[in-house]
């Protein structure tokens, strides 16, 4: 699904440069769950920019679904997010000025979905994440973990191959935490391919790969125990 050989990407900084990735080779497979972590600096959310078609690499290739990710105009690498990635962010990214079905239902508007069909679609991905009642509720009416759950429905509306997720649960407590996780899991159980950034511990092993990341090289790529978020909820 992903393969990713020798990424290099640098920063200008006035006169000198800072080279953030430094040789990246990287595969994930289909219906893959891989976490991915470092300090602070290790270049994880380069990388994620990166996979997310967010910023492009200076040396290597990227390979998304065997096509080839390069040199693609601004029009063009939207339509291939789109099709092709869903995002999950620490800080929701919701409108604020839009409900819940709204929310969910932005990126069909920009696929150019009709309007009764991508609403009926929106709220089949609400039901999906258990907030049907909440769909007209605006996200200052919503906690914390159910952004986060409008978010998750909203990165499934577009039936994306992959979801990128950006320290999804860092702005939030450790059940609501567990919870959106076992929510992850469920989604990444039916198949879908699932890139997590985190810097917890306890929420790596929820995946069943860990990647990590140190002065932009990848120092352990290790297949892990998957821990059952939903274990954990009712300890």
């Amino acid at each position: 699904m992903i393969e990713i050989k020798d990424l290099h990407k640098s920063y200008k900084m006035g006169a000198n440069s800072l080279h953030v990735l430094k040789g990246i080779n990287f595969n994930v497979s289909e219906g893959e769950m891989v976490a991915i972590m470092g300090s602070s600096g290790s270049g994880k959310s380069t990388l994620l920019n990166i996979l997310g078609i967010l910023d492009e690499a200076d040396e290597g290739t990227y390979h998304l679904d065997n096509k080839l990710i390069k040199d693609l105009n601004e029009k063009v690498a939207a339509q291939y997010r789109n099709k092709f990635l869903g995002f999950i962010f620490q800080s929701f990214n919701l409108i604020n000025y839009k409900n819940a079905l709204d929310n969910v239902a932005m990126p069909l508007y920009y696929q150019g979905v009709k309007r009764n069909i991508r609403m009926e679609k929106a709220m089949h991905y609400l039901e999906r994440v258990g907030l049907a009642d909440w769909a007209d509720h605006l996200p200052n009416e919503l906690s914390g973990g159910q952004k986060q759950r409008v978010a998750i429905a909203r990165a499934l509306a577009s039936e994306p191959k992959v979801l990128l997720a950006d320290e999804p649960t860092g702005a939030l407590d450790s059940v609501t935490s567990y919870e959106v996780m076992e929510l992850i899991q469920k989604i990444n159980d039916e198949g879908k391919t699932v890139l997590m950034v985190t810097h917890e511990d306890d929420i790596a092993h929820m995946c069943n790969r860990i990647v990590n990341l140190k002065d932009g090289l990848i120092i352990d790529d290790s297949v892990v125990k998957q821990v059952r978020a939903k274990k954990l909820i009712h300890v």
